[in-house]
């Protein structure tokens, strides 16, 4: 056993015992762990203000070696997410936001630019009462880094270059969009414009001050909602339980 230490976002939260919860991390240089924080629940825990979800802490662990849960010993609190004034939306990006960390990561595989990226669109989700853009470049990052992003330049079929068109079919069990010659052959999910084609690749390029410029149309929201929705689902086996919340 080991003391760790590092800095995460509480991303689920379970009830263990009377006084006791396991909590879910998403933390910056172990990945996902779960540990138990023994007498939680208790009125003047020491972990009291510091356990929310979503909310961002510096934390101390004993690293169990023989695969039981991890024991909490201390938790600072950093940020606790609280939404743009008057925004449910908001609070429901930050649901699904926990729930894609949960279900796309495993536990003790870090990935630094991963947890990054979720701060920055926490942040972005208590500071503006718009969330587009920021879950939209989160989610794109969270696929690339779990080696699922879609190919958005070359053909799912013949791995040519998509080449011009008005619009392609997307196929989210390929990963990919199809040029007009292999649409014929092949059954696509959606159907996304070439405009919104290009904001994906913008949005998927590391430069933030790019992506801040970018302005979307409704109808390129809604395309880029339904593709991600997509292949969220199709990676899962399920839809996701906060989707329907993302509604446009």
């Amino acid at each position: 056993m080991s003391n760790e230490k590092t800095e995460g976002v509480v991303i689920r939260l379970a009830d263990f015992s009377e006084s006791s919860k396991v909590i879910t991390w998403f933390t910056r240089d172990f990945g996902k762990t779960a540990a138990l924080a023994k007498g939680a629940k208790r009125l003047k825990s020491s972990f009291e203000a510091a356990i929310d979800l979503l909310a961002t802490c510096r934390i101390v662990f004993i690293r169990k070696s023989s695969g039981g849960l991890d024991i909490l010993t201390e938790a600072q609190l950093v940020n606790r997410f609280r939404p743009y004034p008057g925004s449910l939306s908001n609070l429901y990006v930050g649901y699904y936001i926990a729930e894609l960390l949960d279900a796309l990561t495993e536990e003790y595989d870090p990935h630094p630019e991963l947890y990054d990226a979720a701060c920055e669109v926490l942040r972005h989700l208590q500071e503006h009462d718009d969330f587009q853009k920021s879950l939209i470049k989160f989610e794109l990052t969270i696929l690339e880094e779990i080696g699922q992003l879609p190919q958005f330049e070359y053909c799912a079929g013949c791995s040519r270059e998509l080449g011009p068109s008005e619009s392609y079919l997307y196929d989210a069990g390929n990963g990919g969009l199809y040029c007009q010659d292999c649409e014929q052959q092949r059954h696509g999910n959606v159907r996304v414009s070439r405009g919104t084609i290009t904001i994906l690749q913008k949005l998927s390029d590391e430069n933030t001050l790019l992506s801040q410029r970018l302005n979307l149309s409704l109808q390129q929201q809604r395309e880029i909602r339904q593709l991600l929705s997509t292949t969220m689902s199709h990676i899962l086996g399920r839809r996701p339980k906060m989707a329907p919340y993302l509604q446009l």
